[in-house]
């Protein structure tokens, strides 16, 4: 129901309109989940339930968070957000973006290549115009399974991380060995092997990790599952690999 009431809208109204007035069309359609069964830790609301997403996903009818935005947040306030800590995020949520953006406490600067997102940037990941050591937290959520010099792109995150600073990564993950193929692939073959035309390869876990440690990075694996109440609507089964420099 979500996603055809979102395409209706799309087809009648500019999406530049639907964007500038989200708050406002997304508070009109979450009148329908009163309740306070389950919260949204990024935007704080209550709600009867979330809504199923593709991928099993679940999203807030408030804000729009997914479930792995709401478990970044979660994460990020317990601890990680220091009063003056710098972040370079990549590719936000319009959700997490305007949450971190209000925290007057950090420095928090969204980077956006393509401009599809929100951001303060539009840098190359793999050549970024930042001097060495400049951040003590890096954000790169689904962004490396879109690149096809992936080793450049690690390089580049960490040479601007700060010594002793953390750098939080996810991608969708397999079994077995990381699978990529061929540069200049047509888009069906990519959606044929990765699921989306932009992918250009899906990591396994311990391959992404080896990348990262041949750059510098000291990895950490972190496996979650999905809590029995399950209160702020987390994903069932989630990798987050920490990098520290």
């Amino acid at each position: 129901m979500y996603q055809l009431i979102k395409s209706c809208l799309l087809k009648i109204i500019p999406k530049k309109f639907i964007l500038k007035n989200e708050s406002c069309f997304r508070k009109i359609y979450a009148f329908t989940f009163l309740g306070s069964k389950f919260q949204c830790p990024i935007c704080e609301h209550k709600t009867r339930k979330f809504i199923p997403v593709a991928g099993n996903g679940l999203l807030c009818p408030y804000c729009g968070s997914l479930s792995r935005n709401r478990r970044l947040y979660y994460l990020l306030g317990n601890g990680i957000l220091e009063a003056g800590i710098k972040i370079l995020d990549f590719s936000p949520s319009r959700c997490l973006y305007r949450k971190l953006k209000s925290i007057k406490t950090i420095h928090y600067t969204a980077n956006d290549f393509c401009g599809e997102f929100i951001a303060d940037k539009n840098m190359d990941i793999t050549n970024m115009d930042e001097p060495d050591n400049s951040f003590d937290l890096i954000i790169c959520y689904h962004i490396l399974e879109h690149i096809e010099d992936d080793i450049q792109a690690m390089s580049e995150l960490f040479r601007v991380l700060k010594p002793e600073g953390t750098a939080i990564i996810q991608t969708p993950f397999k079994q077995g060995k990381t699978c990529e193929i061929e540069k200049n692939t047509t888009n069906e073959i990519r959606k044929n092997y990765f699921g989306q035309e932009d992918h250009v390869r899906i990591y396994s876990v311990e391959g992404l990790c080896q990348r990262l440690e041949t750059v510098g990075f000291t990895t950490e694996i972190k496996n979650y599952k999905e809590e029995p109440q399950n209160y702020y609507g987390f994903s069932s089964n989630e990798t987050i690999i920490f990098c520290r420099k």
